[in-house]
């Protein structure tokens, strides 16, 4: 194990200008963990250690990570006063133990989504932040796609108009098949939802940070499309259907699917307004399509032509294609910067992961009472 260094984790972070790169642990060394420990080099930051999913995966974790060494036990990486970051990558149901012990080590948590498997045990997360003081980020990381800012700016401005509608999907099929298989479909790891909590959470914030509006009440339905994937019997939903209405009482619609043939990562997110339309594919994030009456374009990312917002998050220059690393890269660089007392616009954190939870309780509430209009807590 890599020795205990006598600086701080404090002492750094406060010293500001000119600091030693922060030091950063990932549990978890499954691909979202290398997602993570990626952005963090990217952004400076020294991949300290990682843990794995047992005390003999401990070096397995560190080579997939990069990590300077492999910790057996989460306990012993948050022994480590060097550790001022910690990545939480672990199945969702572990989101919370680790965190709160994070708070308690007083480590910095950027923690993956679902923030928990459910509103009660994120919004204990919330307070644990709260009170430690501590910075605390969620990586909702399609805000960090330039094109979705710009979409952001745009019905800020009022380019759209008075927004009408909210529509969109968020479609996969890596469960298409009865053999497909994954620790999300157990209930006890993943949570009672899979599709909706893991990927509608994604559509859910992206559509309220864009347009500044927030659902309020909506009706759901979910479905199991494959009841058996091998020996396990499945209990979480394949996909989900919601209609909402928002707190001003804005429309909307979104379909929520894993088991949708072709589609491999489709985010799509559409708002109408009475004077524009705009719409922003994840699978296409380069450009940002602008629909109005009498003609349509699309607008492409140029860092010269973009709203201060989205030129800030445009990593390469215009004509070298932008994607979902850059965009994670983005947000791991601004949880960074809140470490060291910055504010960044538009930075997700907890409580953007305690409110995700609540709209995916009322989904499951709502698809329980066999799509009876549910209101969404908070």
């Amino acid at each position: 194990m890599a020795a205990v260094s006598e600086v701080t984790s404090t002492d750094r972070v406060r010293s500001g200008a000119g600091a030693a790169p922060l030091r950063v642990g990932i549990v978890g060394g499954g691909f979202m963990g290398r997602v993570h420990a990626h952005a963090a080099r990217v952004s400076g930051a020294v991949v300290a250690g990682a843990v794995g999913s047992r005390p003999d995966r401990a070096s397995a974790a560190a080579a997939a990570t990069g990590a300077e060494a492999g910790y057996a036990t989460v306990d012993e990486l948050l022994a480590d006063a060097a550790v001022d970051v910690v990545h939480v990558c672990t199945p969702n149901a572990q989101h919370v133990p680790v965190s709160l012990a994070a708070f308690e080590a007083g480590k910095h948590v950027v923690c993956e989504k679902p923030l928990a498997t459910s509103a009660a045990d994120a919004a204990r997360l919330v307070d644990a932040a709260s009170a430690a003081g501590l910075v605390n980020t969620v990586p909702f990381v399609y805000r960090y796609h330039p094109m979705a800012r710009e979409m952001r700016a745009r019905i800020a401005a009022g380019e759209a108009g008075r927004i009408s509608a909210v529509h969109g999907s968020y479609l996969q099929d890596w469960m298409t098949g009865a053999d497909d298989h994954d620790w999300r479909v157990d209930e006890l790891a993943g949570g009672p939802s899979r599709a909706f909590a893991d990927i509608g959470s994604h559509w859910c914030d992206l559509a309220e940070f864009v347009t500044g509006e927030r659902i309020a009440a909506l009706s759901a339905l979910t479905s199991t499309v494959q009841p058996e994937r091998g020996e396990t019997v499945v209990r979480t939903e394949d996909l989900a259907t919601a209609q909402f209405r928002t707190a001003s009482g804005i429309l909307g619609t979104v379909l929520v699917s894993q088991v949708a043939a072709g589609r491999k990562n489709r985010l799509y997110l559409e708002v109408s307004g009475t004077t524009a339309s705009l719409g922003f594919d994840q699978e296409n994030p380069e450009q940002l399509w602008l629909g109005r009456r009498d003609a349509s374009s699309v607008l492409v990312r140029d860092p010269e032509t973009l709203s201060e917002p989205a030129a800030r998050v445009s990593r390469l220059p215009a004509g070298h294609a932008q994607g979902y690393q850059d965009a994670f890269d983005s947000f791991v660089a601004d949880s960074y910067a809140a470490v060291r007392g910055d504010r960044p616009d538009g930075l997700p954190v907890f409580a953007d992961g305690a409110r995700a939870a609540r709209i995916v309780d009322a989904v499951m509430r709502s698809a329980a009472a066999d799509g009876a209009w549910t209101e969404v807590d908070g």
